[in-house]
Protein backbone atom coordinates (compact mmCIF):
# COMPACT_ATOMS: atom_id res chain seq x y z
CA UNK A 1 0.00 0.00 0.00
CA UNK A 2 1.29 3.45 -0.90
CA UNK A 3 1.05 5.72 2.10
CA UNK A 4 2.04 9.32 1.46
CA UNK A 5 1.94 12.28 3.82
CA UNK A 6 2.58 15.75 2.40
CA UNK A 7 2.49 18.38 5.14
CA UNK A 8 0.44 21.46 4.08
CA UNK A 9 0.85 25.03 5.26
CA UNK A 10 -1.14 25.85 8.31
CA UNK A 11 -3.42 28.78 8.66
CA UNK A 12 -1.71 32.06 9.22
CA UNK A 13 -1.37 32.86 12.93
CA UNK A 14 -2.50 36.14 14.40
CA UNK A 15 0.33 38.49 15.34
CA UNK A 16 0.78 41.39 17.73
CA UNK A 17 3.22 44.19 16.82
CA UNK A 18 5.06 43.06 13.67
CA UNK A 19 8.16 45.13 14.43
CA UNK A 20 8.94 43.23 17.61
CA UNK A 21 9.81 39.85 16.15
CA UNK A 22 11.34 37.05 18.18
CA UNK A 23 13.44 35.09 15.70
CA UNK A 24 13.87 32.17 18.05
CA UNK A 25 10.18 31.31 18.23
CA UNK A 26 8.81 33.13 15.21
CA UNK A 27 6.25 34.94 17.38
CA UNK A 28 5.39 38.61 17.03
CA UNK A 29 5.46 40.17 20.47
CA UNK A 30 3.98 43.45 21.58
CA UNK A 31 2.02 45.13 24.32
CA UNK A 32 -1.07 46.08 22.38
CA UNK A 33 -3.17 45.48 19.32
CA UNK A 34 -1.56 45.37 15.92
CA UNK A 35 -2.22 48.43 13.82
CA UNK A 36 -3.62 47.95 10.36
CA UNK A 37 -1.94 49.08 7.17
CA UNK A 38 -3.13 52.44 5.76
CA UNK A 39 -5.39 52.52 2.70
CA UNK A 40 -3.52 51.79 -0.56
CA UNK A 41 -3.72 55.41 -1.74
CA UNK A 42 -1.86 56.53 1.39
CA UNK A 43 0.96 53.99 1.11
CA UNK A 44 4.23 55.57 -0.09
CA UNK A 45 6.08 54.10 -3.05
CA UNK A 46 9.31 52.27 -2.21
CA UNK A 47 11.72 51.45 -5.06
CA UNK A 48 11.53 47.73 -5.76
CA UNK A 49 8.19 47.39 -3.95
CA UNK A 50 5.98 49.67 -6.07
CA UNK A 51 3.33 47.01 -6.72
CA UNK A 52 3.03 45.87 -3.12
CA UNK A 53 -0.51 46.19 -1.76
CA UNK A 54 -1.94 45.69 1.74
CA UNK A 55 -2.06 41.86 1.50
CA UNK A 56 0.76 39.34 1.60
CA UNK A 57 2.70 38.87 -1.64
CA UNK A 58 4.72 35.72 -2.07
CA UNK A 59 8.27 36.30 -3.24
CA UNK A 60 9.66 33.86 -5.86
CA UNK A 61 12.79 32.02 -4.76
CA UNK A 62 16.10 33.53 -5.86
CA UNK A 63 17.43 32.17 -9.16
CA UNK A 64 20.13 29.61 -8.51
CA UNK A 65 21.78 27.12 -10.79
CA UNK A 66 20.34 23.66 -10.25
CA UNK A 67 22.98 21.25 -9.08
CA UNK A 68 22.40 17.59 -9.82
CA UNK A 69 23.00 15.54 -6.69
CA UNK A 70 25.64 12.87 -6.87
CA UNK A 71 24.76 9.23 -6.18
CA UNK A 72 25.82 8.06 -2.73
CA UNK A 73 28.68 5.67 -2.29
CA UNK A 74 27.71 2.03 -2.52
CA UNK A 75 26.50 0.64 0.79
CA UNK A 76 28.56 -2.22 2.23
CA UNK A 77 27.05 -5.68 2.05
CA UNK A 78 24.99 -6.40 5.12
CA UNK A 79 22.05 -8.42 6.35
CA UNK A 80 18.92 -6.41 5.62
CA UNK A 81 16.46 -8.71 7.38
CA UNK A 82 15.77 -9.27 11.05
CA UNK A 83 14.82 -12.82 12.03
CA UNK A 84 11.49 -13.56 13.66
CA UNK A 85 11.31 -12.97 17.40
CA UNK A 86 11.76 -15.88 19.78
CA UNK A 87 8.87 -17.88 21.17
CA UNK A 88 9.55 -16.55 24.67
CA UNK A 89 9.39 -12.95 23.46
CA UNK A 90 6.21 -13.61 21.49
CA UNK A 91 4.54 -15.17 24.54
CA UNK A 92 5.69 -12.33 26.79
CA UNK A 93 4.31 -9.70 24.39
CA UNK A 94 0.97 -11.52 24.17
CA UNK A 95 0.71 -11.78 27.96
CA UNK A 96 1.27 -8.03 28.28
CA UNK A 97 -1.32 -7.40 25.56
CA UNK A 98 -3.91 -9.54 27.38
CA UNK A 99 -3.22 -7.65 30.59
CA UNK A 100 -4.03 -4.34 28.91
CA UNK A 101 -7.79 -5.04 29.01
CA UNK A 102 -9.94 -6.24 31.87
CA UNK A 103 -12.16 -8.00 29.31
CA UNK A 104 -9.40 -10.28 28.05
CA UNK A 105 -8.95 -13.67 29.66
CA UNK A 106 -5.38 -14.43 30.72
CA UNK A 107 -5.68 -18.08 29.74
CA UNK A 108 -4.84 -17.94 25.99
CA UNK A 109 -1.29 -16.51 26.44
CA UNK A 110 -0.56 -19.04 29.18
CA UNK A 111 -2.11 -22.13 27.59
CA UNK A 112 -1.48 -21.52 23.88
CA UNK A 113 0.81 -23.69 21.80
CA UNK A 114 2.93 -21.72 19.32
CA UNK A 115 2.96 -23.42 15.93
CA UNK A 116 4.74 -20.97 13.62
CA UNK A 117 6.55 -17.61 13.70
CA UNK A 118 7.09 -15.79 10.40
CA UNK A 119 9.23 -12.67 9.92
CA UNK A 120 7.40 -10.10 7.79
CA UNK A 121 9.80 -7.23 8.25
CA UNK A 122 8.55 -4.06 6.60
CA UNK A 123 10.50 -1.16 5.08
CA UNK A 124 9.55 2.46 5.65
CA UNK A 125 10.96 5.10 3.31
CA UNK A 126 10.88 8.78 4.33
CA UNK A 127 11.93 11.91 2.43
CA UNK A 128 12.08 15.28 4.15
CA UNK A 129 12.53 18.49 2.14
CA UNK A 130 13.22 21.56 4.27
CA UNK A 131 12.11 24.72 2.44
CA UNK A 132 12.06 28.46 2.99
CA UNK A 133 9.45 30.86 1.62
CA UNK A 134 9.32 34.63 1.91
CA UNK A 135 6.48 37.10 1.55
CA UNK A 136 6.07 40.86 2.02
CA UNK A 137 3.27 43.11 3.19
CA UNK A 138 2.70 46.70 4.17
CA UNK A 139 2.21 46.98 7.92
CA UNK A 140 2.09 49.69 10.55
CA UNK A 141 2.32 50.22 14.29
CA UNK A 142 1.70 53.20 16.62
CA UNK A 143 4.47 55.76 16.27
CA UNK A 144 6.28 56.21 19.59
CA UNK A 145 9.47 57.86 18.37
CA UNK A 146 10.94 54.83 16.60
CA UNK A 147 13.67 55.23 13.99
CA UNK A 148 12.35 56.38 10.61
CA UNK A 149 14.83 55.23 7.96
CA UNK A 150 12.80 55.56 4.77
CA UNK A 151 15.02 58.26 3.23
CA UNK A 152 18.38 56.99 4.49
CA UNK A 153 19.12 54.37 1.87
CA UNK A 154 17.83 51.90 -0.67
CA UNK A 155 15.56 49.15 0.59
CA UNK A 156 17.15 45.70 0.13
CA UNK A 157 15.32 42.99 -1.79
CA UNK A 158 13.43 40.29 0.11
CA UNK A 159 16.18 37.71 -0.46
CA UNK A 160 18.99 40.20 0.28
CA UNK A 161 18.10 40.28 3.98
CA UNK A 162 20.09 37.82 6.08
CA UNK A 163 17.99 35.81 8.51
CA UNK A 164 19.37 33.01 10.67
CA UNK A 165 17.98 29.63 9.71
CA UNK A 166 16.45 27.76 12.68
CA UNK A 167 16.96 24.08 13.45
CA UNK A 168 16.79 22.00 10.29
CA UNK A 169 13.66 19.95 9.51
CA UNK A 170 11.51 21.83 12.03
CA UNK A 171 8.62 24.12 11.08
CA UNK A 172 9.20 27.71 12.12
CA UNK A 173 8.51 31.27 11.07
CA UNK A 174 9.59 34.79 11.90
CA UNK A 175 9.29 38.31 10.59
CA UNK A 176 11.45 41.41 10.26
CA UNK A 177 11.02 45.02 9.21
CA UNK A 178 12.68 45.70 5.86
CA UNK A 179 15.23 48.52 6.29
CA UNK A 180 14.69 51.87 4.55
CA UNK A 181 10.94 51.39 4.10
CA UNK A 182 9.63 53.25 7.18
CA UNK A 183 7.68 56.50 7.11
CA UNK A 184 5.26 58.36 9.41
CA UNK A 185 1.61 58.73 8.43
CA UNK A 186 -1.41 60.13 10.21
CA UNK A 187 -3.70 57.48 11.60
CA UNK A 188 -6.42 56.70 9.07
CA UNK A 189 -8.72 55.19 11.70
CA UNK A 190 -9.11 58.29 13.88
CA UNK A 191 -8.10 60.99 11.36
CA UNK A 192 -4.98 61.84 13.39
CA UNK A 193 -7.02 62.63 16.54
CA UNK A 194 -5.73 59.72 18.60
CA UNK A 195 -9.21 58.97 19.90
CA UNK A 196 -12.46 57.42 18.74
CA UNK A 197 -16.07 57.98 19.74
CA UNK A 198 -17.12 55.79 22.66
CA UNK A 199 -19.45 53.09 21.38
CA UNK A 200 -21.12 52.57 24.74
CA UNK A 201 -22.31 56.12 25.43
CA UNK A 202 -22.15 57.44 21.83
CA UNK A 203 -19.92 60.41 22.84
CA UNK A 204 -22.31 61.63 25.57
CA UNK A 205 -20.20 60.40 28.46
CA UNK A 206 -23.33 59.19 30.29
CA UNK A 207 -25.27 55.92 30.18
CA UNK A 208 -28.53 54.69 31.63
CA UNK A 209 -28.37 53.72 35.28
CA UNK A 210 -28.53 49.93 35.50
CA UNK A 211 -29.82 49.91 39.07
CA UNK A 212 -33.03 51.83 38.38
CA UNK A 213 -33.19 51.26 34.61
CA UNK A 214 -33.07 55.00 34.02
CA UNK A 215 -36.18 55.78 36.12
CA UNK A 216 -34.33 57.65 38.86
CA UNK A 217 -36.11 55.78 41.67
CA UNK A 218 -36.30 52.21 42.93
CA UNK A 219 -39.27 49.89 43.46
CA UNK A 220 -40.10 51.64 46.75
CA UNK A 221 -40.36 54.93 44.90
CA UNK A 222 -37.22 56.09 46.69
CA UNK A 223 -34.60 58.11 44.87
CA UNK A 224 -31.91 55.89 43.34
CA UNK A 225 -28.72 56.20 45.36
CA UNK A 226 -26.54 55.33 42.40
CA UNK A 227 -27.68 58.00 39.96
CA UNK A 228 -29.12 60.38 42.58
CA UNK A 229 -32.46 60.37 40.81
CA UNK A 230 -31.08 61.50 37.47
CA UNK A 231 -31.41 58.11 35.75
CA UNK A 232 -27.99 58.32 34.10
CA UNK A 233 -24.46 57.68 35.34
CA UNK A 234 -20.91 58.21 34.08
CA UNK A 235 -19.87 55.83 31.28
CA UNK A 236 -17.39 53.25 32.54
CA UNK A 237 -15.74 52.68 29.16
CA UNK A 238 -14.63 56.27 28.58
CA UNK A 239 -14.76 57.59 32.17
CA UNK A 240 -17.33 60.17 31.10
CA UNK A 241 -15.29 61.93 28.40
CA UNK A 242 -17.23 60.47 25.45
CA UNK A 243 -14.20 59.04 23.62
CA UNK A 244 -11.64 56.27 23.97
CA UNK A 245 -8.04 55.96 22.73
CA UNK A 246 -7.88 54.80 19.11
CA UNK A 247 -7.10 51.09 18.90
CA UNK A 248 -5.12 51.51 15.69
CA UNK A 249 -2.62 54.14 16.88
CA UNK A 250 -3.16 53.59 20.63
CA UNK A 251 -3.93 57.26 21.11
CA UNK A 252 -0.81 58.56 19.35
CA UNK A 253 -2.51 59.90 16.23
CA UNK A 254 0.40 58.75 14.05
CA UNK A 255 1.54 55.44 12.57
CA UNK A 256 4.94 54.13 11.58
CA UNK A 257 4.38 52.42 8.22
CA UNK A 258 6.90 49.93 6.85
CA UNK A 259 7.20 46.79 4.73
CA UNK A 260 7.20 43.57 6.72
CA UNK A 261 9.12 40.52 5.53
CA UNK A 262 7.72 37.18 6.66
CA UNK A 263 9.95 34.10 6.50
CA UNK A 264 8.50 30.61 6.85
CA UNK A 265 10.41 27.35 7.10
CA UNK A 266 8.50 24.14 6.40
CA UNK A 267 9.52 20.51 6.68
CA UNK A 268 7.68 18.74 3.87
CA UNK A 269 7.47 14.99 4.49
CA UNK A 270 6.84 12.05 2.17
CA UNK A 271 6.40 8.63 3.77
CA UNK A 272 5.77 5.28 2.12
CA UNK A 273 5.50 1.90 3.83
CA UNK A 274 6.07 -1.21 1.73
CA UNK A 275 3.10 -3.47 2.41
CA UNK A 276 3.80 -7.21 2.49
CA UNK A 277 0.07 -7.99 2.00
CA UNK A 278 0.22 -10.01 5.19
CA UNK A 279 -3.08 -8.87 6.64
CA UNK A 280 -1.32 -6.54 9.04
CA UNK A 281 -2.68 -2.93 8.97
CA UNK A 282 0.36 -0.82 8.09
CA UNK A 283 -1.29 2.29 9.53
CA UNK A 284 -0.27 0.96 12.94
CA UNK A 285 3.38 1.41 11.95
CA UNK A 286 3.14 5.20 11.87
CA UNK A 287 4.49 5.53 15.41
CA UNK A 288 6.38 2.23 15.58
CA UNK A 289 10.15 2.36 15.94
CA UNK A 290 12.41 0.52 13.52
CA UNK A 291 16.09 0.14 12.70
CA UNK A 292 17.58 2.81 10.44
CA UNK A 293 19.29 1.08 7.53
CA UNK A 294 20.16 4.18 5.51
CA UNK A 295 20.31 7.88 6.35
CA UNK A 296 21.32 10.34 3.63
CA UNK A 297 21.28 14.12 4.07
CA UNK A 298 22.43 16.78 1.60
CA UNK A 299 21.32 19.99 -0.07
CA UNK A 300 19.72 17.67 -2.64
CA UNK A 301 19.69 13.91 -2.21
CA UNK A 302 20.05 11.34 -4.97
CA UNK A 303 17.42 8.62 -5.39
CA UNK A 304 18.25 5.28 -3.79
CA UNK A 305 19.17 2.89 -6.59
CA UNK A 306 20.85 -0.17 -5.09
CA UNK A 307 18.59 -1.23 -2.22
CA UNK A 308 17.83 -4.99 -2.32
CA UNK A 309 14.05 -4.37 -2.32
CA UNK A 310 13.20 -2.66 -5.61
CA UNK A 311 10.01 -1.16 -4.17
CA UNK A 312 12.19 1.02 -1.92
CA UNK A 313 14.20 2.27 -4.91
CA UNK A 314 10.94 3.08 -6.70
CA UNK A 315 9.57 4.93 -3.68
CA UNK A 316 12.73 7.01 -3.39
CA UNK A 317 12.71 7.93 -7.06
CA UNK A 318 9.02 8.87 -6.94
CA UNK A 319 9.36 10.96 -3.77
CA UNK A 320 12.34 12.96 -5.00
CA UNK A 321 10.67 13.67 -8.35
CA UNK A 322 7.48 14.84 -6.64
CA UNK A 323 9.29 17.13 -4.20
CA UNK A 324 11.46 18.60 -6.95
CA UNK A 325 8.41 19.39 -9.07
CA UNK A 326 6.49 20.81 -6.12
CA UNK A 327 9.12 22.95 -4.40
CA UNK A 328 11.92 23.86 -6.83
CA UNK A 329 9.99 26.79 -8.36
CA UNK A 330 7.86 27.89 -5.40
CA UNK A 331 10.37 28.11 -2.55
CA UNK A 332 14.03 27.70 -1.72
CA UNK A 333 15.12 24.17 -0.83
CA UNK A 334 17.64 24.32 2.00
CA UNK A 335 18.22 20.66 2.83
CA UNK A 336 16.89 17.18 2.12
CA UNK A 337 17.07 14.00 4.14
CA UNK A 338 15.99 10.47 3.24
CA UNK A 339 15.93 7.44 5.49
CA UNK A 340 15.08 3.76 5.15
CA UNK A 341 13.90 1.92 8.25
CA UNK A 342 13.34 -1.76 8.80
CA UNK A 343 10.37 -2.26 11.11
CA UNK A 344 10.27 -5.75 12.61
CA UNK A 345 6.93 -7.54 12.16
CA UNK A 346 6.39 -11.16 13.19
CA UNK A 347 3.22 -13.13 12.45
CA UNK A 348 2.59 -15.65 15.22
CA UNK A 349 0.40 -18.72 14.68
CA UNK A 350 -0.83 -20.50 17.81
CA UNK A 351 -3.35 -23.14 18.87
CA UNK A 352 -5.71 -22.85 21.82
CA UNK A 353 -8.66 -25.12 22.58
CA UNK A 354 -8.26 -27.00 19.31
CA UNK A 355 -8.49 -23.83 17.22
CA UNK A 356 -5.76 -21.91 15.42
CA UNK A 357 -5.32 -18.16 15.82
CA UNK A 358 -2.94 -15.42 14.68
CA UNK A 359 -1.45 -12.29 16.24
CA UNK A 360 1.31 -9.92 15.14
CA UNK A 361 4.21 -8.50 17.15
CA UNK A 362 5.60 -5.33 15.58
CA UNK A 363 8.08 -2.52 16.15
CA UNK A 364 10.99 -2.30 18.53
CA UNK A 365 8.36 -1.76 21.25
CA UNK A 366 6.96 -5.29 20.62
CA UNK A 367 3.41 -4.06 20.26
CA UNK A 368 0.72 -6.65 19.55
CA UNK A 369 -2.13 -6.60 17.06
CA UNK A 370 -4.81 -9.24 16.59
CA UNK A 371 -8.08 -9.04 14.73
CA UNK A 372 -9.96 -11.03 17.34
CA UNK A 373 -8.96 -12.10 20.83
CA UNK A 374 -10.08 -15.71 21.47
CA UNK A 375 -11.46 -15.28 25.01
CA UNK A 376 -13.32 -12.21 26.17
CA UNK A 377 -15.67 -11.60 29.05
CA UNK A 378 -18.23 -8.85 29.66
CA UNK A 379 -17.35 -6.92 32.76
CA UNK A 380 -18.83 -3.80 34.25
CA UNK A 381 -17.51 -1.41 36.84
CA UNK A 382 -20.04 -0.68 39.56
Amino acid sequence: MDKTHLLSDQDEPKYDHPALANTATGQWKGSGLEATAPPPEEIPAVPGYENLGPGYHDVPPPPVGFQHPQPPAASPNRQWDIPAISEDLAREAFVEYASSSCCYSKKPPKEMVLTDLQALNTYRYRLETFTETRSTEWASEPYNGQLVDGMNGVAPGPWDITVSVPALFQDSETGVRIPHTASIKGCHSCLNLGKSACNRCVTSGRIQCERCNGLGFNTDQQRCNRCQGVGRVKCRDCSGVGSTPCNTCQGRGQLLCYIKLKIKWTNNIYVQVMDKRSGFPVDLLEFATGEVLLADMNALVYPVVSFPDESVNTASRKAIQEHQAQFSTSCRVLQQRQTIELIPVTRVHYAWKEKTHIFFVYGAEHNVFTKEYPAKCCCTIS
